[in-house]
């Protein structure tokens, strides 16, 4: 039996390859983007956790899937 972890891991790297972008993300947490952006400037493990896969290329913004497959498959 494979991994949680890997499963969620690889399951969204082949919908959305190696970054998402917050658009993407927020879609796949069930969140608006605007409000995936408040919880990220807020002090709390969630926000934590998701502004640590951030990545920045140029003005825009993704997220590292790996990390974000590990935040989901923790369930924290």
């Amino acid at each position: 039996m494979e991994d949680p972890k890997v499963a969620i891991e690889r399951s969204l790297i082949d919908k959305y390859g190696p970054l998402i972008s917050l658009v993407q993300l927020a879609e796949l947490l069930h969140r608006s983007p605007n409000g995936l952006r408040v919880a990220m400037n807020q002090s709390n493990g969630y926000g934590h956790e998701i502004r640590s896969a951030r990545v920045r290329i140029g003005r825009r913004v993704y997220f590292r899937t790996p990390q974000i497959a590990e935040f989901i498959a923790t369930g924290e």
